[in-house]
C-alpha cells in the first residue's frame, strides 16, 4: 500500500457519499411530482455502490498492490409501487379519482441522508488523519 493510498480510498468515499446526498435531495425535492419529462410520476432513485479495486504500482517496480475503496456502480430507479392517493380534484387523477404519487417516503430519505452524511464525515476524518500522518512522516525525514 502506498503512502497516499488511504487518502485515495477516503477521496473515493467522499465522492460516493456526495453523490448519494445529491440523489437523496433530488428524491425529496420530487416527492410530490406527478409529472416528469419521462411521463408519469417521479420514481425514487438509489445510488448503487460497489467495492473498487484499483491497482497502484510501487514507484520503481512492476509490483502491483490492490487497494479497496468504494465507487458508484450506478443510479437505479426504485421499482417499488407508486402510492395511489384519492384526490379527484387533482389534474392527474384517473377516472376513479386516484392520483399516482411518487414512491418517495420522506422518513426513509431523511434516514438515508443521515447515514450518507455520517459516512461523508467519517471519510473526511480518515482523510485528515492520513494527511496528518503523512505530514508527520515527511517532517521526520527532514
Amino acid at each position: 500500500m502506498g503512502i497516499f493510498s488511504s487518502m485515495d480510498i477516503s477521496a473515493g468515499g467522499l465522492q460516493a457519499q456526495r453523490l448519494r446526498m445529491d440523489v437523496i435531495a433530488e428524491n425529496i425535492a420530487n416527492a410530490e411530482a406527478t409529472r416528469t419529462p419521462e411521463g408519469g410520476p417521479y420514481r425514487r432513485r438509489e445510488v448503487i455502490l460497489q467495492t473498487s479495486d484499483a491497482g497502484l504500482a510501487r514507484a520503481g517496480t512492476s509490483v502491483q498492490e490492490a487497494t479497496s475503496g468504494v465507487e458508484v456502480a450506478g443510479i437505479e430507479v426504485d421499482p417499488s409501487p407508486l402510492q395511489m392517493v384519492y384526490d379527484p380534484a387533482h389534474p392527474d387523477a384517473d377516472a376513479q379519482g386516484y392520483v399516482a404519487m411518487p414512491n418517495v417516503n420522506i422518513p426513509t430519505e431523511m434516514a438515508d441522508m443521515l447515514t450518507a452524511t455520517r459516512a461523508y464525515e467519517a471519510n473526511t476524518a480518515a482523510y485528515r488523519a492520513s494527511r496528518d500522518m503523512n505530514r508527520a512522516a515527511l517532517d521526520l525525514m527532514k
